[in-house]
C-alpha cells in the first residue's frame, strides 16, 4: 500500500500500487512548480487511487507541452500528485510526499535536456532528452 500526505496533514492519498514506473523529470514545468532541479515521481493506476483533504488542482502547459495538473494542499500548498491530462489512467505521486519513500526505486530520468548542471543525481538512471515514446 502506498500512502502520502501533506506537510500539515491536512490532505492525504493512498493506492495499493504497484508504481508502474518511478523517474525524476526535469522539465522546466516541474523545476519551477518544486523549486529545484527535478521531482521525482512514481506513477500508480488512477482507477484504485483515493485521497482525502482540502485539495487543489493547479494546471501549466507540463514539459511534454500537454497540461499538467498539480493537485496540492490548500492548507499549506504541498505538492502531492499529478493527474496528467495526457494519460488520465494514471497519478503521479510526488515521492517525498510518501509516508515511506523507499517505495521510490528511481530507473529513468526524463527530459535531461533541460536539468541544470547542479542537478545530476549520482544514481545510475537511463537518461532522456525528452519525454520517451511509449
Amino acid at each position: 500500500m502506498l500512502t502520502g500526505r501533506c506537510l500539515c496533514g491536512a490532505a492525504g492519498y493512498e493506492s495499493p500500487g504497484p508504481a508502474l514506473f518511478s523517474l525524476v523529470c526535469h522539465c522546466r514545468d516541474c523545476q519551477r512548480a518544486s523549486g529545484s532541479g527535478g521531482v521525482p515521481v512514481l506513477g500508480v493506476a488512477r482507477s484504485a487511487f483515493v485521497s482525502t483533504g482540502p485539495i487543489k488542482q493547479v494546471r501549466t502547459k507540463g514539459g511534454s507541452g500537454h497540461p499538467a495538473v498539480r493537485n496540492i494542499c490548500m492548507e499549506c500548498g504541498s505538492l502531492l500528485f499529478g493527474t496528467p491530462e495526457s494519460a488520465p489512467e494514471l497519478v503521479t505521486i510526488y515521492a517525498g510526499s510518501l509516508d515511506d519513500p523507499a517505495h521510490f526505486e528511481p530507473r529513468d530520468a526524463i527530459f535531461v535536456a533541460q536539468r541544470p548542471m547542479w542537478a545530476k543525481l549520482a544514481l545510475e538512471l537511463v537518461e532522456h532528452p525528452a519525454l520517451p515514446s511509449a
